[in-house]
């Protein structure tokens, strides 16, 4: 199978689940400020049925000879996508329409052309104060990332309808776990501490998120390829729900735990004067149809957290 973005966080954990299957993987990456060329060249160490090729996925001119086309490359980050959407634009539209152009213009006289498994998000749905989003729910973005993420999911039901490409889609909630880049929640809150920084928290840390970690994710790849089914859109939450303040208090007591430096009041460690344009109350799943195929989210968030927090203290990222 073709795994794009194999080198950034969630599509890492795609990669490794999928080699450790045995599966023959060919990874695409272009190595943005977010890609891993050490996790990249680890796999190429451990596995001999990993390859692999640098590119930006919107230059792409041919796609192997595969059974899925599994695309996690996407410009991912809320806030950079406000200061600037041109990279959204371009790697999450313009790169997944030329994806799904050379899926339709493979020759199906041999095989039949890949599946194309697409990584879109939960913020396609828009916030929701009570209750959770289901996949026959209307799309509504609040910001450029959400809008072009949920434009991509419509290319893509395009493409299916006019060219009959086989497809499916999984929308998932907040993704944690190690080598993600400090720009998300987790790594950024410790290496904030850690250069004695205070934590921006947006809107005074009340929008409410689900947390899922990445490993749980790629096991729902696994998942809805072992079933066969095509031509669907799976939600995949992490089954429990906490405000970004009560992640960042969590984050806080890991980071200072045995540390005869740690500060007297979590309080201290927190700037509340920052909201952010279009922000999201609260992002909520009903995920009960993949749970239906088998799946559900095997770690816990309170007793992984601890880890985490000492994986980033040891690896600073500038």
């Amino acid at each position: 199978m073709v795994i794009t973005g194999c080198a950034g966080f969630i599509g890492s954990y795609v990669t490794k689940a999928c080699l450790k299957r045995g599966w023959q993987v060919y990874g695409v990456d272009n190595f943005t400020y977010a890609g891993s060329r050490h996790f990249v060249e680890k796999m190429r160490k451990k596995y001999d049925n990993f390859f692999f090729k640098e590119k930006d996925i919107c230059e792409l001119k041919h796609i192997p000879d595969c059974d899925y086309v599994i695309n996690v490359a996407a410009e991912t980050h809320v806030g950079n996508s406000i200061v600037d959407s041109t990279n959204f634009i371009s790697s999450n539209i313009n790169g997944v329409k030329n994806l799904l152009d050379l899926i339709k213009i493979k020759p199906n006289n041999v095989q039949q052309p890949p599946v194309f498994f697409h990584f879109s998000t939960d913020e396609v749905y828009g916030d929701i104060l009570e209750g959770a989003h289901t996949e026959e729910d209307l799309l509504n973005p609040s910001n450029p990332y959400s809008a072009s993420k949920a434009s991509a999911d419509l290319l893509i039901k395009a493409w299916a309808r006019t060219y009959d490409i086989k497809y499916n889609i999984l929308r998932p909630t907040n993704n944690y776990g190690i080598r993600q880049y400090p720009e998300k929640l987790i790594p950024l809150s410790v290496k904030l501490l850690q250069r004695s920084k205070k934590i921006r928290l947006h809107n005074n840390g009340e929008p409410i998120r689900n947390w899922l970690h990445a490993k749980d994710t790629a096991n729902a790849v696994l998942t809805i390829i072992d079933s066969g089914k095509c031509n669907e859109i799976y939600n995949v939450a992490g089954g429990f729900e906490q405000t970004n303040l009560e992640t960042v208090q969590k984050i806080i007591a890991a980071y200072y735990k045995d540390e005869p430096s740690r500060p007297l009041l979590w309080e201290d460690c927190i700037d509340f004067s920052h909201s952010r344009e279009g922000q999201d109350v609260r992002y909520a799943l009903n995920d009960g149809k993949l749970r239906k195929l088998g799946w559900k989210p095997e770690i816990n968030f309170d007793k992984q957290i601890e880890h985490i927090v000492r994986f980033y203290k040891k690896t600073f990222t500038w």
